[in-house]
């Protein structure tokens, strides 16, 4: 299965959109996304995940490599939508207690959350 990857920005946020599965063979297409982004300086990320079938280690290791380079630079990255599958695996590792973690994609425009 293919990983189909496309961004949206505005202004300093930005939100990505992935679709089909996130694995050791397709994470570089995110991985390429997000650096691009953070290249930019964006200083806020949403991944919608909502397309996401399934996610592996590899997956989930590039979404906190992004998360903490994003910090780094004072930003954030939130993850948007996951899939029950992709839910679950969150949980069981604890990193849905890691990444900031909403049940709907926020719009591009939207400021940080309070």
């Amino acid at each position: 299965m293919e990983l189909n990857v496309s961004t949206a920005s505005q202004e300093g946020h930005a939100v990505v959109t992935a679709t089909g599965e996130l694995d050791l063979y397709t994470a570089p297409r995110l991985q390429a996304a997000l650096a691009g982004l953070l290249r930019d300086e964006v200083n806020r990320i949403v991944v919608d995940l909502s397309g996401v079938e399934f996610c592996d280690s590899t997956g989930m290791n590039v979404l906190l490599a992004a998360m903490k380079r994003l910090k780094e630079q004072g930003g954030s990255l939130e993850l948007a939508a996951p899939r029950p599958a992709v839910k679950r695996i969150l949980q069981v590792t604890g990193l849905d207690t890691v990444f900031t973690v909403t049940d709907a994609v926020p719009a591009a425009d939207a400021g940080p959350r309070a």
